[in-house]
């Protein structure tokens, strides 16, 4: 019979005060049992009229500032971000029975920090960063191929090659974040965290 916290809730949820230290403690587990990408996030935009849209993209970064991810910023998700920079993350971890939503703002990072990022990348995805024009249609897949070679051969030093400016990344600085842990006959358990005006992290149980 599984432990339960003061909460009544599974003791995987700790009672901690802190929501950024319980997914820190929930992402470390999930590296160990997820066998691809445990730090794979839906992320859920919406453009200025309000239709959204969610796609699948890469934690790469998180703190108390919140959680960071690096894309094109023409691409649909990144001009709706401008459009709209509110967003919402879900991580979904089937090994654990474990789910994670996040929502609030997003900001632009530093350059800075944009730049030590990509040049922590490989040579052929800082490349990809250049010859790929995210979202836009494409005549034929040749045409990324030829961009890909024309910029290698622009860009041939594979220790010198700048961060274009359209690629940064972005970060979503949480105002709610929820924990879920699945339960028999659908009854699962869940812990919300909402941060009020104060900057004060509050918490709630929800109804499954």
């Amino acid at each position: 019979m599984n432990q339960k916290n003061l909460l009544g809730l599974n003791n995987c949820f700790l009672d901690l005060d802190d929501p950024i230290q319980l997914f820190k403690v929930w992402m470390d587990e999930a590296k160990k049992l997820e066998p691809n990408d445990p730090n794979a996030l839906s992320l859920a935009t919406s453009n200025k009229d309000n239709l959204p849209s969610v796609r699948v993209v890469l934690l790469k970064e998180f703190n108390q500032n919140g959680f960071v991810f690096y894309t094109n910023l023409n691409s649909q998700k990144g001009n709706e971000l401008k459009e709209n920079p509110n967003a919402a993350m879900c991580f979904h971890w089937k090994s654990l029975l474990r789910q994670v939503r996040i929502s609030g703002a997003i900001t632009q990072v530093e350059d800075k920090v944009a730049d030590q990022y990509y040049n922590s990348r490989g040579y052929d995805s800082r490349i990809g960063a250049w010859a790929s024009k995210q979202s836009k249609e494409l005549n034929n897949r040749k045409e990324l191929t030829k961009s890909i070679k024309e910029y290698k051969q622009k860009f041939n030093d594979e220790n010198n090659v700048p961060r274009p400016n359209h690629w940064s990344g972005w970060n979503l600085s949480p105002t709610r974040i929820e924990f879920w842990l699945d339960g028999d006959s659908r009854i699962h358990e869940r812990l919300n965290y909402t941060i009020n005006k104060s900057g004060n992290w509050i918490k709630s149980l929800l109804s499954p």
